[in-house]
């Protein structure tokens, strides 16, 4: 029993950060009806520049690890805005009246641009994360040893997750985006700016991703340029999994991915664990 709550709270915790990651996918098909392939990338380029900023302002140093990673988290969040909204203008925007496939390779190029670009700037190496950001410490809960590191990526999640869907579902903005999800142009004839809906979302999702990737650096400890593959195609089967375009689908099937991949890792074999998320996306 033991290890089944072990497994559950570390299937929680990863799939807490596919669930963020899933969210971007999700929230651009639900728009756009468009894959936005490069937005793995835009995960690993959280995890570097989480890796750049921790190393350059030392916050945990300077006001405390919490509040450090709280700062580091905004600061994440809103340097992946920027540039999701630079690729939504240059990669996107131009071919919005184009055929999918336009878009599709657009989003392609964008993808092999943006790993690309992050080799050439941090180079092919593996990249090791600081170790004394948090706390070496775990609770012990139930006969469980649950590390700081894990509440505190656990945490983020959630809170994150819960504020998006308190977003879109209670707020004016988050109404029109669900509007433009349903019909563009009837959103445009109730007076909403459709254009400004998918900047919006193309903010949103990679703030939510870039913050995965810095919560895969606080808990795995090292992260490298083609990382943005494997985390991109697992949270895209976890979109799949909780029906792609649904908000609260893409957050419950990342999490049910993590729990799934969690165990199967301890009652089958570890080196199982990617084929069974592949073998979700299949079924």
């Amino acid at each position: 029993m033991d290890v089944f709550l072990q497994q559950l709270i570390n299937g929680l915790t990863v799939g807490g950060i596919y669930a963020l990651i899933a969210l971007g996918y999700t929230m651009v098909y639900g728009v756009l009806k468009l894959i936005n392939f490069a937005h793995g990338d835009l995960f690993t380029i959280g995890a570097y520049l989480g890796l750049t900023l921790l190393t350059s302002l030392s916050l945990a140093d300077r006001v405390g690890p919490g509040l450090g990673i709280l700062i580091l988290v905004l600061m994440i969040m809103g340097l992946l805005a920027v540039v999701g909204g630079i690729l939504e203008r240059i990669a996107y925007r131009p071919l919005r009246e184009s055929p999918r496939l336009s878009a599709v390779v657009s989003a392609l190029g964008a993808s092999i641009f943006l790993q690309n670009t992050v080799m050439l700037i941090y180079g092919a190496r593996f990249q090791v994360y600081p170790q004394n950001i948090l706390p070496q410490v775990s609770i012990s809960f139930m006969g469980l040893n649950i590390s700081m590191v894990r509440i505190m990526v656990l945490f983020f999640s959630l809170i994150l997750m819960a504020a998006l869907y308190l977003f879109i579902q209670k707020t004016k903005t988050g109404t029109a985006i669900r509007a433009a999800a349903i019909d563009q142009g009837a959103a445009r004839l109730m007076g909403i700016d459709v254009n400004q809906v998918i900047l919006l979302v193309f903010l949103i999702g990679p703030a939510l991703g870039g913050t995965a990737g810095l919560m895969v650096g606080l808990l795995y400890g090292q992260i490298n340029f083609t990382m943005g593959w494997v985390y991109g195609l697992k949270a895209f089967t976890a979109a799949i999994l909780g029906g792609i375009g649904n908000i609260p689908g893409a957050m419950l099937g990342g999490l049910i991915l993590g729990v799934v991949e969690a165990m199967g890792a301890a009652y089958i074999s570890i080196a199982w664990k990617d084929a069974i998320a592949f073998c979700i996306l299949i079924l």
